[in-house]
């Protein structure tokens, strides 16, 4: 019979707070949850407590909250706890050796994708980015490595044609709890051993999901259609796909992109060249196909529908012109 375990949890976001939640509900004892210090967000600059904090707190559950574990007390500090496992749900800190192999069970990880693929810090971004038909969940045995664990138990998803960052999030956050608590299912079992159940990496079919960047968001109308989709979808929501309208010489403006399509296009316009400006949108050529922009926000104002748009800017965007400047 199954006896319930001792947990520590680790995470800062919503993400993670949606698995600490899975947790708490469970037949399992969460006696300890780390996160980050404490952050000051707004125009205040207050300090702001994370979501796997609140909830935490909510809960009457110690919170810890480390800079990081190089210091002797806080490794000892976590130790006292005598946990049989902990659990890291996007915690933003590497740990140490020590404190991986401190509870009984180790230390384990949700992932946001199919490992080996999209190891690293963005791996739902680069699914999009990629074009990815599915991805999902992934908890690993974690080790020294980046992502690089023994892997326990995977859930997947189907990547739909609409999904953004923020709506595979979701998906993702949806589907984790559930997996996370089976995989606690599990390794709860008297007779459990790793060994038995955990299947080890693929290093040969390891990819990277780097970082996002803010330079990334810039649109480059050399791409295809598709591939700016794509970026389009996988920057929501943040940092936004963009691009710069010069109106004259002294003034630009930065447009962010929120909704767009791929369109057929057989033309011979320049890429960057606007081929269509009606209610549905604006229709930019590039290198291959068209791109119909179809929700944009200018510097200050809220995110509208281009027909919005166009209604009180028309003459930025004709038709034969290049989409970074007015027409001429």
């Amino acid at each position: 019979m199954a006896t319930p375990l001792n947990i520590i949890f680790a995470g800062t976001p919503d993400f993670a707070a949606q698995h600490l939640a899975a947790l708490i509900n469970s037949e399992h004892n969460v006696v300890a949850v780390y996160c980050p210090p404490d952050k000051p967000a707004g125009r205040g600059k207050k300090l702001t407590a994370c979501a796997t904090k609140l909830l935490a707190l909510e809960h009457n559950i110690i919170v810890e909250q480390p800079i990081n574990f190089k210091s002797t007390a806080d490794q000892q500090q976590l130790s006292q706890y005598d946990a049989d496992i902990m659990v890291v749900v996007a915690y933003g800190l590497i740990l140490p050796e020590v404190i991986l192999n401190a509870p009984r069970l180790g230390c384990i990880n949700v992932h946001g994708s199919i490992l080996p693929k999209w190891r690293g810090a963005a791996p739902i971004q680069r699914s999009l980015e990629a074009g990815d038909k599915k991805t999902g969940v992934t908890i690993m045995q974690m080790d020294k490595g980046l992502d690089t664990g023994d892997m326990i138990l995977t859930a997947e998803c189907a990547i739909e044609n609409t999904d953004t960052s923020a709506s595979l999030y979701e998906k993702l956050a949806n589907l984790g709890p559930g997996a996370l608590v089976e995989t606690l299912a599990l390794m709860a079992q008297p007779n459990y051993q790793a060994s038995e159940h955990n299947v080890a990496q693929d290093n040969e079919l390891a990819t990277y999901a780097h970082k996002l960047d803010k330079t990334e968001a810039e649109l480059n109308w050399q791409l295809s259609a598709e591939q700016l989709h794509r970026k389009i979808r996988a920057y929501i929501p943040w940092p936004v796909s963009q691009f710069t309208f010069t109106e004259s010489e002294s003034k630009q403006h930065r447009l962010r992109v929120w909704q767009a399509s791929v369109q057929e296009y057989h033309g011979n316009s320049a890429p960057g060249t606007i081929i269509k400006a009606d209610k549905e949108g604006i229709e930019v050529a590039t290198i291959d196909g068209a791109l119909r922009l179809e929700i944009m926000q200018l510097p200050g104002k809220k995110a509208l529908a281009v027909k919005d748009i166009l209604n009180g800017r028309s003459e930025w965007f004709t038709v034969g012109s290049p989409i970074n400047k007015l027409g001429e």
